[in-house]
């Protein structure tokens, strides 16, 4: 039997990969979100996850000022980020943006936007954002282990540039440099091993 290809993408549109996938226990979902801080900070981070089809729920109520998000379920790839709490309002806002169908550079468009005019505020000290990310199937919630995933660090200092950092702003290999200089969203980037 031959299927046509209007109905192929209608059966794949259906398909369940594009539906929301459960979230695995928050024990789990909170254990992994940890896992790209270094170990003297994971106790103490708030950790906030997938639930109940609820959107993003407080897993952890932590107290050191890392607030870290838990892998998507609905995202096959495994990522997840901490980052520190003073750069909330700008990663909510993001998260918001993105839930009412604002995508790609629109994002920090609204966002650069808001931080111009005083609406959102942003951090008056540089603020650090860690990160683990790996294809489909590099986390194991059973086990909680990850493998291949890799690290990735930033230091948020919003506004800052070349000139006022003396980094620069074309990336070196092994080497940190500065990305969107001069905006809220300028920040180091250290991509060890790259």
């Amino acid at each position: 039997m031959r299927i046509r290809p209007s109905l192929t993408l209608c059966a794949l549109a259906l398909a369940p990969a594009a539906l929301p996938a459960q979230a695995p226990a928050a024990a789990q979902q909170a254990a992994a979100a940890v896992l790209a801080l270094p170990e003297s900070l994971r106790e103490g981070a708030t950790v906030l996850g997938y639930g109940d089809g609820k959107g993003l729920v407080t897993l952890k109520k932590g107290g050191n000022h890392m607030i870290c998000l838990a892998d998507d379920p609905a995202v096959p790839a495994f990522h997840v980020a901490c980052y520190h709490d003073s750069m909330e309002p700008f990663m909510a806002r993001g998260r918001e943006l993105r839930a009412t169908g604002v995508t790609g550079d629109q994002v920090d468009t609204v966002r650069f936007r808001e931080a111009k005019e005083g609406k959102l505020k942003m951090p008056s000290q540089p603020a650090m954002l860690y990160s683990l990310s790996g294809p489909p199937g590099s986390w194991d919630p059973a086990t909680g282990e990850v493998k291949g995933a890799r690290p990735l660090y930033v230091t948020y200092i919003p506004y800052a540039t070349s000139a006022t950092t003396g980094l620069p702003e074309v990336p070196s290999r092994g080497k940190p440099w500065i990305m969107f200089p001069g905006t809220p969203k300028a920040h180091i980037m250290y991509t060890p091993e790259m």
